[in-house]
């Protein structure tokens, strides 16, 4: 009786410490994203621009914004000229800062890119969208107490996705889905896959973007041919084993431009920022990275509290606790006779 109520005692010392884990998992979770948005506004000093921004968000490619613009809206405008760039900069809003934003038309356009699948995206453009209005507010004569309806710019909100997970050509993500569908507040944001083969119609519309698609392909094509054939010389040490994914990138960002038709319009503009573009593609690599290691951590810590709680369980081999935990037998072994648990 006396040996039930210890380990029934344990087994609550272990529950509390599992909780207590779980908080801190996820404290370190926020902590981690604020690592990770830190390294976006200092890590990329002047590389901090995205290349989808710089090729379309960019003053000096307003004629790439309107092609893209007519593509996305099947219209035909050409002056280049009346749109207004009012893109969100993270000096101004610490944490906040959205890819292309710009009024044209009376149309208040919002992009954002996108190289992961991301179903909040509404959600953060309905915080880019209320930052946005504030500044139009503040720099507009808008009457806000005025007896007559003020008028505002139409908002048009689209995410361009070029990421590896498979997605359809077109999709419309809504704020309603995170809260059940009824409320007051709605905010729909059409999703567009611009990977290369996808959204054709698309693509034939707009030459910048076919561009920017087959280069981004390119690139990736490249990157695993290299890699495959740097696997014989990595080595174990992390930093060489890192230094190598840096030297295969790069070596497949100057493998596409080479590539790349003369034909194409973006292709000047990529040779002439070449050490920005190359710029751009390592810290993605380098988030990548991060976030990957991140949560293996994190995966090996759920692991480890599985095989503690099996251990102190009593009633499992060491085989099932090796299965369902995935450790070492080595390391189950070491546990338990931390735990003094004999196996």
């Amino acid at each position: 009786k006396e040996l039930t109520k210890e380990v029934s005692e344990v087994r609550k010392q272990v529950e509390e410490l599992t909780k207590e884990i779980s908080k801190l998992r996820r404290q370190n979770e926020h902590l981690q994203g604020l690592l990770i948005e830190r390294s976006k506004g200092s890590a990329q000093t002047e590389y901090k621009d995205k290349l989808f921004r710089s090729i379309f968000g960019k003053p000096e490619n307003r004629q790439w914004t309107l092609s893209l613009y007519n593509a996305v809206n099947g219209s035909n405008y050409k002056n280049p000229d009346e749109i207004s760039f009012n893109t969100l900069e993270d000096v101004l809003y610490v944490r906040m800062k959205n890819d292309v934003s710009f009024m044209f038309m009376s149309e208040m356009n919002l992009w954002e890119h996108q190289s992961t699948f991301n179903p909040n995206m509404p959600m953060r453009f309905f915080l880019y969208a209320s930052r946005l209005y504030d500044k139009y507010v503040f720099s507009n004569e808008y009457f806000r107490y005025s007896s007559k309806l003020q008028t505002v710019p139409t908002p048009k909100c689209v995410c361009f996705y070029n990421g590896n997970e498979d997605q359809p050509d077109n999709i419309e993500l809504r704020l309603s889905q995170a809260f059940g569908g009824d409320g007051d507040i709605e905010v729909r944001v059409t999703m567009l896959n611009i990977n290369h083969g996808k959204n054709k119609t698309l693509m034939e519309a707009c030459e910048p973007l076919r561009e920017y698609s087959w280069f981004v392909d390119r690139v990736r094509l490249h990157q695993a041919e290299l890699k495959a054939s740097e696997d014989a010389i990595k080595s174990e040490d992390a930093t060489k084993s890192q230094q190598t994914g840096w030297k295969v990138l790069d070596a497949a960002v100057d493998k596409a431009l080479d590539k790349m038709p003369d034909t194409f319009v973006v292709k000047s503009f990529l040779l002439a920022h070449k050490a920005e573009i190359k710029g751009m593609f390592l810290d993605d690599y380098n988030e990548e990275t991060f976030k990957r290691e991140v949560r293996a951590e994190a995966l090996q810590d759920a692991f480890t509290i599985v095989a503690t709680n099996m251990i102190l369980d009593g009633n499992y081999p060491i085989s099932s606790i090796v299965k369902m935990s995935t450790l070492p037998e080595d390391t189950i072994r070491e546990m338990a006779a931390k735990l003094n648990v004999k196996l």
